[in-house]
């Protein structure tokens, strides 16, 4: 009985190891009934080491609600210092069949989605992104007001693997 215990706790713990892929911060948060245009989605994470690159990841959860095949995110990464760099992003959703992207096997679809590539975080101190949306439809100056259909945001950062 003993040694049966050993190998599946050793496996176990084979299993944990392989799963990390190197996340420093992970977190997501819960958008209620729609995303309100202007909402601010905020995380705030202390600097890892200042000399190592890292990937940030925006991770979306979405469900059948959302109308739209693709998205427009603004990023804005606030520095310690003060600085802050802003970005505009798009990403395709769905298919052109209108087939979601992403994983899942329910109506709940998760995405990962590239924000910034072999990030160096240069100053000591404490880091926050804030993702907002800026959808509209077209033809429209003005944004949605409340988007449907995104249920969860979330920031990720994980290790470069120069391996």
């Amino acid at each position: 009985m003993g040694n049966i215990f050993r190998l599946f706790f050793g496996l176990g713990i084979l299993l944990l190891w392989s799963c990390d892929h190197g996340s420093v911060y992970s977190g997501y948060q819960s958008v209620n009934d729609s995303w309100e245009k202007g909402q601010s989605v905020d995380f705030t994470f202390q600097s890892p080491d200042t000399l190592k690159a890292y990937n940030m990841f925006i991770n979306l959860r979405n469900d059948n609600d959302y109308p739209f095949s693709n998205l427009f995110l603004i990023v804005k990464l606030n520095f310690p210092d003060g600085r802050i760099i802003a970005d505009t992003l798009q990403y395709e959703m769905a298919k052109p069949d209108g087939e979601w992207l992403g994983s899942g096997f329910t109506d709940l679809k998760e995405n990962k989605l590239w924000y910034k590539e072999n990030v160096v975080f240069p100053v000591s101190g404490t880091y926050t992104v804030g993702i907002e949306h800026a959808m509209r439809k077209v033809g429209e100056e003005q944004g949605i007001a409340d988007l449907k259909g995104i249920t969860d945001v979330g920031l990720e950062i994980e290790k470069v693997n120069k391996e």
